[in-house]
Formats: structure tokens, C-alpha cells, sequence
């Protein structure tokens, strides 16, 4: 690939604003299809990316331990490799399920093996398009400014993407010292002896009940606002090669049913996480209590429900995240630019999602499309930009969410780049092309016959 460069400094061909799973397994399909002026920033210290031991409180993946993950078709890159390479063959065999911190310790080996460009510390501040149609990244690094110049970016920033935790705004009425979100920072070992509530009933809701428990939380209670919990996973129902390549190619009526029926029907707990809170006799879960109100009662907060009103310590709400703009002021330079859901596609009544509605539209690479009416330039700069995380599960299918399919998504955002570099290149390549002039016979390889008969018919 040409070098690009401005004023000295060399331009990155990708910059990947995330180096968790996502991240790296992007910078490795862009190692692998010969992409190497890549680099990738994170805001969390080295070996903290992610949230794998951050934020997740689950003891082990929910991924089945055999999933390839990041591997990219290489078996040597397998989780599997790396464990019976430490601990054998049969200690792979006896073990179930992955444990969540030996993940971590995978995902910095595979950094480390596959020598990838990872800048830590580096937290974005801001997105910039410029007339040269190059990127502009802004950084901050133990207090000083970087810009960063990248002919691509990729936003490989997990699960709140384009947005931030999601709390309801009955969130808002209890002092902030009384509320957090299951994704923020939790000091477990500080819950002991304490009443802990949790709202939701996903996995993260049940994760974080038994992270509570186990660190001798006096009591815990978890509302859901279901009247049950829900209990069929349909995405693993329908897990396949054919949902992984062949939804993309879907006409977006189809993916929208699939999104919001998905939704609806809403992702159960793993069986182990909720049998991980439930075994303890101080767990007690509240059905079809919607958390209506919280009032402030000194250092407590009560938490009121249509069943009753429950005094407790500190409420965490597992209640997910949201595509929002307003949130990430780093990526305002996309709002009102991209085209969304709710700008290409209207649901028929009754299927109607606002969450859904508010995830971008994506081109076939993941990459933004622009709002008709941009400027052709700007409109050009939108669609340099990809979404490699969770938000584009709606336009891309369940290949950004999780474990079991990133290499096909990495596989699939890395041949786009290439591609769309190669065309912009083609005067470049065409020019190698038609200058290229190295022979591959020298003429020595072969001997004419007909001139050494008329040679001999001459010496008669």
C-alpha cells in the first residue's frame, strides 16, 4: 500500500478507537490481508480493555469453550491452543465453561503474539472530517492533546457503541451516591452486610445479584417488571452459518421482524446465573414490580413497586445500553450525518422499536451511510468511518455481539477496507501495474529447434 503522509507525519491507512475483542481482532484481519499501517487506542490501561474484569461479574463465558472466537481460522490462535499448550489436553477436556479472567489473559496473549499496535491510555475526544478527506482523531493522554490522521476508522467500542448505560428516569429521584448502573464500577467487597437491590433480569442482573451475595450482602432484591422471566433465547435458537453470511443479504423488512421479535421476546439469564443468586436464602426475587418511585430515606433509599416498598442501600440497575449521541460527545461529529433505521425503514403497527429505530443503517462493511443532503465531501468523510460494535447488530445480524462469530464479522470489515483503499488507490496500483517489468524468463530457458536446423542444413 502507498505510504500517506502530512507535513512528515505518516497517516494511518485504520485507526480502531476501541482494543478490546472487537478491536483486536480487527487490527489482526487487517494484519492478515496485508493492512498494516493500523493502530489501535483504548482509554483503559493495558490489560484492562473491555470488560471482562471491569465490569463483567459473570464466573465464566456464557460462549461454549470450543467457539473459535478471534482465531481467524487459525487453529494455533484458538483459545484452545493457548490453554492446552499451559494445562494439556485433558484439563481442556475437564473444564466447562471458560472462567471470565483466563479470557483476559487470552485476549493479552493474542495481543502480544500477533505483535499488535495498541495505544493505551488514549481517550478519544473528538472525531474531525477534513478537506483532504482524511480523519481527524483527537486523543487525550495523561493530560496532553494527540491528534491522530487515518485514512479509515473503525469505532470498535463494545456494548454502549454509539451511546451510554441506559438508566430509566426513575433512576433520577434517588441521590446519585445511592444509584449505579451494572456496567459502572462496583466495589463488591463494600456491599457486606448491606441491602443491595437490583433491576432487570437479564444476565447482567443476575451477575451482579450473585456478586453482591457473595460478598455477604445482607440481603438483595431483584425487581423485574415482567410478570416471569424470560426463558427462550430465540438467537441461539437460530444460530447458524446461514444467519452469520446470509442475513445481511436480508431485505430489511425481514431484519427488523428478527431484531424486534428477538427483542420482545427478550434474552433469558443463563440457567447458572440465576441458579447462582437463587441458591442463597437472602436472594429474593420480585415478579411484575416495575420499580415505580424512589424516595430518599437518609443514608437508604426505598425502592416502590405496585407490590410494596422495599428499604435497601444502593439500587444497580442492569437495564442495558442506548445509541445516543448527546452522550458521547466524541462522536458528534456523526450525529444528524448518518443515516439511522428510522430514516430508511417504517415498521408496520404493532412492530414499532425506538431502541432499534436508533441504531445506524449500515453499508455492507459496516460503514456509516450519510444523510442525503451532506455535501459530497462530508457525505464521503461519514462513510470512512465503520461501526465494528454492538449497534451494528440490527443492519449486520448477531456477528458484533459476542464471541462465537467475530472472525467472520472481522473477516468481512477487513476485506471491505481493503477494498475500499484499493479503489481509492487505483491510479497508484494501476501505475505498479503498468510499470511493472520484472520477467519471469530470462531466455535461456529453451532452445529454438528450427533455427539449429538451418544452422546444420548451412555447415552442410
Amino acid at each position: 500500500m502507498p505510504r500517506t503522509e502530512v507535513d512528515g507525519i505518516e497517516v494511518l491507512d485504520v485507526a480502531v478507537i476501541g482494543a478490546g475483542l472487537c478491536g483486536l481482532v480487527t487490527l489482526a484481519a487487517l494484519k492478515k490481508v496485508g493492512i498494516l499501517a493500523a493502530r489501535a487506542y483504548d482509554r483503559a490501561p493495558q490489560g484492562f480493555e473491555g470488560p471482562w474484569i471491569t465490569y463483567a461479574r459473570m464466573e465464566t463465558l456464557r460462549t461454549r469453550k470450543d467457539a473459535a472466537g478471534p482465531a481467524l481460522g487459525i487453529p494455533s490462535l484458538t483459545f484452545r491452543a493457548w490453554f492446552e499448550a499451559q494445562y494439556g489436553a485433558q484439563a481442556y477436556l475437564d473444564m466447562g465453561l471458560i472462567p471470565r479472567p483466563m479470557w483476559m489473559e487470552y485476549l493479552v496473549w493474542y495481543r502480544r503474539v500477533l505483535d499488535l499496535n495498541v495505544v493505551n491510555d488514549a481517550a478519544l475526544s473528538a472525531i474531525g472530517f477534513r478537506d483532504d478527506g482524511l480523519v481527524a482523531l483527537n486523543f487525550d493522554r495523561a493530560g496532553t492533546k494527540q491528534q491522530v490522521l487515518a485514512r479509515r476508522v473503525v469505532l470498535a467500542t463494545g456494548l454502549d457503541g454509539l451511546g451510554a448505560p441506559t438508566l430509566p428516569d426513575v433512576a433520577a429521584r434517588a441521590p446519585s451516591r445511592l444509584v449505579r448502573h451494572g456496567a459502572d464500577f462496583i466495589d463488591m467487597a463494600s456491599l457486606k452486610g448491606k441491602r443491595v437491590s437490583v433491576v432487570g433480569a437479564g444476565a447482567s442482573a443476575m451477575d451482579n445479584a450473585a456478586a453482591a451475595l457473595e460478598a455477604g450482602a445482607a440481603r438483595v432484591d431483584i425487581f423485574v417488571r415482567r410478570a416471569d422471566i424470560p426463558r427462550i433465547d430465540k438467537f441461539t435458537g437460530v444460530g447458524s452459518q446461514g444467519m452469520t453470511h446470509g442475513y445481511l443479504g436480508l431485505p430489511d423488512a425481514d431484519k427488523w421482524i428478527y431484531m424486534v421479535a428477538g427483542e420482545r421476546a427478550q434474552i433469558p439469564p443463563p440457567r447458572r446465573s440465576v441458579l447462582r443468586a437463587s441458591r442463597y436464602p437472602n436472594a429474593f426475587f420480585h415478579l411484575a414490580s416495575p420499580i415505580s418511585d424512589l424516595v430518599e430515606a437518609g443514608d437508604a433509599v426505598d425502592v416502590v413497586t405496585p407490590k410494596g416498598r422495599y428499604r435497601t442501600d444502593l439500587v444497580i440497575f442492569a437495564t442495558g445500553f442506548s445509541v445516543d449521541f448527546g452522550k458521547r460527545p466524541e462522536f458528534s461529529a456523526l450525529a444528524g450525518k448518518i443515516l439511522l433505521w428510522r430514516d430508511v425503514y417504517a415498521p408496520p403497527a404493532g412492530w414499532e422499536h425506538e431502541g432499534i429505530a436508533s441504531t445506524p443503517y449500515l453499508g455492507p462493511s459496516f460503514e456509516f451511510l450519510p444523510k442525503p443532503g451532506l455535501d459530497p465531501g462530508l457525505a464521503a468523510s461519514v462513510s470512512r468511518v465503520a461501526c465494528f460494535a454492538y449497534p451494528a447488530v440490527p443492519s449486520h445480524g448477531k456477528i458484533t455481539s459476542g464471541i462465537p462469530s467475530i472472525s467472520e464479522g472481522a473477516a468481512r470489515l477487513a476485506t471491505g477496507l481493503a477494498r475500499s483503499l484499493f479503489v481509492e488507490d487505483r491510479t497508484y496500483h494501476l501505475d505498479r501495474f503498468l510499470a511493472f517489468d520484472t520477467p519471469e524468463l530470462l531466455g535461456d530457458e529453451w532452445t529454438d529447434a528450427d533455427i539449429d536446423e538451418d544452422m546444420s542444413i548451412a555447415n552442410g
